[in-house]
């Protein structure tokens, strides 16, 4: 039994829908930790003004009865409360009269998949791209991870995100144990660790606003109480770690991953890179943990720390060259209401996503086709830990 999922839906199209499989009978949904989710990811200083028009909320229309999950596949919808000023231009029917402002894009963003998503599909209006391209997605994301902590929880998993550097402050990223992580207030403008850090950073986004610009960073992803043994070493497609950076290397701006202090290790020596084993309280101990929670591509039982390196937003105010796919003429490219940065929203994003993947581990290992069942193989399990 594994953990799947599917979104679908446009940027300003009628709404986001998901399907999601795999979740076991019985498992109790909080629709309101959901919709917490979704509210998460719309915060963060920098957004723009799409963010005061949608307030994003989850409708469950399949697969739940009485806030318990039935086994079968559940299905979500997010309505985009914007779709009322896109009516004709995202209309699914064929429109006889052309709208008046028809909004077609015909001067791709440098950075965006405007360009090469038009001459993949061979379409005339790079707006057929850029809807689904657009991170407007990673709602429904949020929505289907949301669903997947509600598993995790059930085996005292936790997820969580904080922002380690944005733009170029501070000029190392930010280093910050569980504790300090879960410290962070909910009303938070960056889930930054750091109030001081917070503070310059700040002002760092309203110097690149008033600039036209925008602006990139590094959020990092953790997960407590992770059990051994998720993954595997038998099978490249079964490493944990690949299938970790496949999920958030598919997070729109998404560059670059780093499990652990991977980045940095490329840079010692093994003695000062590799984490020790030791024995303690009748189990194995780990006083560092550079490698991640992860070794060989299974989990080793420390904190999973995951890092997303996004790159700053493609549109731009300030815009830049570009060429006019239909005249060949050099242009500005194309301007869409968009963020200075989206980090910290982009930290939830890669919880979700964290979540996903380990809720399909998790599914993978205990399998049950009733949560009492997945906890019960899960419970073996952590008995024959104890006898090794």
């Amino acid at each position: 039994m594994f953990f799947k999922f599917t979104t679908a839906g446009e940027s300003h199209g009628k709404a986001l829908v998901a399907i999601i499989e795999g979740l076991p009978a019985g498992l109790e949904i909080d629709i309101e930790k959901i919709n917490h989710e979704l509210w998460r990811r719309q915060q963060g200083y920098g957004r723009g003004g799409r963010m005061k028009i949608e307030t994003d909320k989850c409708e469950i229309l399949s697969g739940v009865r009485h806030g318990k999950t039935l086994g079968s596949p559940i299905a979500v919808s997010i309505e985009n409360r914007d779709f009322v000023h896109w009516t004709e231009i995202m209309s699914s029917e064929k429109i006889e009269v052309q709208p008046k402002n028809p909004r077609i894009v015909k001067r791709p963003r440098p950075g965006h998949a405007d360009l090469a998503g038009g001459q993949k599909f061979q379409t005339r209006d790079l707006r057929d791209i850029l809807e689904r391209a657009s991170a407007r997605e990673t709602a429904a994301r949020v929505a289907c991870g949301a669903f997947a902590k509600q598993l995790l929880a059930n085996f005292k998993i936790e997820v969580k995100s904080h922002v380690i550097k944005l733009g170029q402050i501070p000029k190392t990223p930010l280093q910050k144990t569980w504790e300090e992580i879960s410290a962070i207030p909910a009303d938070s403008q960056l889930a930054c660790a750091d109030q001081t850090i917070e503070n310059e950073i700040i002002g760092h986004i309203d110097e690149a606003k008033k600039n036209g610009d925008t602006l990139g960073g590094i959020f990092e992803v953790v997960a407590k109480n992770v059990v051994v043994g998720l993954g595997s070493h038998t099978s490249w497609y079964e490493k944990l770690d690949g299938r970790i950076a496949q999920a958030f290397m598919s997070i729109q701006a998404v560059k670059a991953v780093e499990i652990g202090e991977g980045v940095a290790n490329a840079q010692k020596y093994g003695s000062q890179v590799h984490d020790e084993i030791f024995r303690k309280d009748d189990d194995f101990h780990r006083p560092t943990n550079r490698a991640g929670g992860l070794e060989g591509g299974i989990t080793n039982g420390e904190e999973l720390r995951v890092r997303g390196y996004l790159k700053p937003i493609a549109t731009l105010k300030k815009a830049l060259h570009s060429v006019d796919i239909d005249t060949k003429q050099e242009d500005s490219a194309a301007f869409e209401r968009s963020d200075v940065t989206a980090v910290p929203a982009a930290g939830v994003i890669g919880e979700a996503m964290l979540a996903i993947v380990l809720a399909n581990s998790m599914r993978e290992k205990f399998g049950g086709d009733s949560i009492e069942e997945m906890k019960r193989n899960f419970d073996s399990y952590l008995e024959s830990l104890k006898n090794y």
